[in-house]
């Protein structure tokens, strides 16, 4: 079995390396390659695969993926993306990057379906950004795309190329909409979300950390240990079970950002919430208040997605996974 990960040096795509190489296998069937790609060339994991294989190529370039597809891996995995408060900064980038990019991945795997028939597993990287408010209490799972970011347009954008590719059989595609993925390990990015990480990454390790928004905002989250699930599970599942509706809400807990604070301080004390400072910013005041704050996700739940119960259980996730499983601050 091939597998290829694009975007394979962000988090998410570092992490599922990681976990495909540990296990050796995907969906039971023992991975004999494992092809790495990003912009800047990713780190090889150690495991149990003896061929993996890394190059830094821009997706977003002309036929740049059609030497990946020649390859013919079993699964792709499409997480290539520039981040939504970077896409909506950068308008030329984001569509170049988001949209061209992935339509180009879409026509290599389309070109090589009619010289041979191929027809690989191809997981897609959306977000829950599909969607615009006005919002319900809970966004429930028939609510129409209305994107109101640049982000969120692109990521609709793919979806639809992704059902309709998948419709006219040239690849078996799953997307998932993902909440937003916290606690994020590493330094701060240009996403507007990456406050919802920093509050709590930061003071864990005696670093300040700005608050921008109030205590009040709910929003809809995952950890990163339950993304590398979703990834997985769309990988080995039946697709048959999904039906033409290829694009699925994940499943996320939906919590305040008072919510996140008291499992800080829950897990860290009164030390590391001290090192929270609010200082409103209202571009991102603004993007947020259109983001959902709760969505319906039953249809994953029955296909086999889970997820965190508790904010505190993403807390502790991270404390296991990225500090050793003790608190630095």
């Amino acid at each position: 079995m091939k597998v290829l990960i694009i975007g394979a040096a962000g988090m998410i795509g570092r992490k599922l390396a990681e976990r495909i190489a540990a296990d050796g296998s995907l969906g039971g069937r023992a991975v004999d390659r494992l092809v790495m790609v990003d912009v800047v060339q990713p780190n090889a994991p150690e495991g149990r695969i003896a061929d993996i294989a890394t190059q830094a190529i821009d997706v977003s370039a002309p036929d740049a993926t059609q030497p990946l597809i020649a390859e013919r891996p079993d699964v792709v995995f499409h997480l290539a993306a520039i981040v939504s408060g970077e896409a909506e900064v950068d308008f030329d980038k984001g569509y170049r990057i988001n949209l061209d990019g992935t339509r180009d991945l879409f026509e290599a795997i389309r070109r090589e379906h009619l010289s041979s028939g191929y027809r690989p597993r191809v997981v897609f990287a959306s977000s829950i950004a599909v969607f615009g408010a006005p919002f319900a209490d809970r966004v429930p799972e028939d609510f129409a795309l209305t994107p109101l970011t640049s982000y969120g347009t692109q990521k609709a954008i793919g979806e639809l190329l992704l059902a309709d590719y998948t419709r006219r059989g040239f690849l078996d595609g799953v997307g998932l909409r993902l909440p937003t993925i916290c606690v994020r390990p590493g330094a701060p990015n240009k996403a507007a979300s990456g406050f919802f990480s920093n509050i709590l990454r930061e003071p864990m390790s005696g670093k300040e950390a700005v608050l921008p928004v109030a205590d009040t905002v709910r929003h809809y989250f995952a950890s990163p240990r339950a993304a590398v699930g979703f990834f997985l599970h769309a990988a080995t599942m039946d697709t048959a079970l999904i039906g033409p509706r290829r694009n699925l809400n994940m499943p996320g807990l939906s919590a305040t950002v008072g919510d996140e604070l008291e499992a800080l301080r829950a897990v860290a004390g009164e030390k590391a919430l001290a090192l929270v400072k609010r200082v409103p910013d209202e571009t991102i005041i603004r993007i947020v208040d259109g983001w959902a704050p709760d969505i319906e996700a039953q249809r994953a739940r029955d296909l086999g997605f889970t997820v965190e119960k508790s904010f505190e259980e993403i807390v502790r996730a991270h404390i296991d996974d990225e500090l050793g499983g003790s608190v630095q601050a």
